[in-house]
């Protein structure tokens, strides 16, 4: 763990993506060593992959244990827990600078996004099938894009556009939404997917003045607050075996987003983008696996629509940064 930790020292600009966090950051010193770009490539790819899947696994055991405890006490032992296991590292890493994070009032906005939307994932998730639930949770990117153009005042064409409609339309195929009867759960998730999309955006101004894990570290500890003030009135008898569950979330969870970070290291986010979506895939076979659940056709159909257009939409907007950069004669 420490090991992978240490390695993301100097990181170039990160954008790490996932239904939980995402944390931006610029180069600043001591560039990690560069590798042959095949290798590196190679290794950043992996590594999104088995993080991503870790990613999975804890949101899926964060839906069992919101059967046996309450979705408070699941979310206040996620992030507390996520905290004291970083707290050593960053205390030997950055001093007592890891105990004062740039931007305080920001990370503490950022903080609450995170409680509100785990909150809403574990509690939307108790009445929506695991991949579905997932599923849903990937408006997230085409959310980001409006929250971006609304908040951040960055400009998309056309073309991304498109792909944020096509990724809406994938959304409601899973979602199915009936006006007789409408699954709140699914409403909760695409709540959820709301706040993520805000999280990013506060992301993106804490990304230049702030290490990753730092910013990771400050979100858990105002979470883990905010969480802390809620428990007296959701406190519940915590089963003997849910303890393992429990210890379980916050290692996978810890580690999920270790090495989310590490492969922005090693590869950048156009050519990762395309590998995020193995966090769907891993849902299906957990959900098959914990809950015995598989999507529907129109599930499968809305699965690979949000897949296709969210991939389009990072190539899209990958194309016109590019564009931006080149030089006009």
């Amino acid at each position: 763990m420490a090991a992978l930790i240490a390695n993301l020292e100097g990181v170039d600009r990160l954008i790490a993506f996932s239904g939980s966090i995402v944390v931006v950051y610029d180069r600043a010193v001591n560039p990690v060593a560069p590798l042959p770009a095949t290798e590196s490539l190679g290794r950043g790819i992996v590594i999104i992959c088995i993080g991503l899947s870790l990613a999975a696994f804890s949101g899926a055991l964060m839906k069992l244990l919101g059967n046996q405890i309450s979705v408070v006490q699941v979310a206040w032992f996620r992030f507390a827990g996520m905290s004291l296991l970083l707290l050593p590292f960053l205390l030997w890493r950055y001093r007592l600078a890891a105990l004062r994070p740039a931007r305080p009032l920001v990370q503490i906005v950022r903080g609450l996004t995170l409680a509100a939307a785990t909150t809403l994932f574990v509690k939307g998730s108790q009445t929506v099938d695991y991949a579905d639930a997932i599923a849903i949770l990937y408006a997230y990117p085409f959310l980001l894009v409006i929250v971006a153009s609304v908040l951040l005042e960055e400009s998309a064409g056309w073309s991304v556009w498109i792909g944020v409609i096509g990724g809406f339309a994938g959304v409601l195929l899973v979602m199915r939404p009936e006006f007789g009867e409408i699954n709140t759960g699914s409403l909760l998730i695409f709540a959820c997917a709301a706040v993520i999309a805000i999280q990013l955006a506060l992301n993106r101004k804490l990304g230049q003045v702030a290490p990753p894990l730092i910013t990771a570290f400050a979100g858990a500890v105002c979470a883990t607050v905010v969480l802390s003030l809620m428990l007296p009135g959701q406190w519940q008898a915590v089963p003997a075996s849910a303890w393992g569950w429990i210890a379980l979330l916050v290692l996978s969870g810890t580690i999920n987003q270790t090495l989310l970070v590490l492969a922005f290291v090693y590869a950048d986010a156009s050519t990762l983008a395309p590998f995020t979506y193995v966090e769907i895939i891993a849902a299906v076979i957990l959900g098959f696996l914990f809950f015995g659940t598989l999507p529907s056709l129109l599930s499968w159909a809305g699965i690979l629509l949000i897949s296709a257009s969210g991939i389009y939409v990072a190539r899209a907007l990958h194309l016109r940064n590019v564009s931006r950069r080149v030089p006009r004669i």
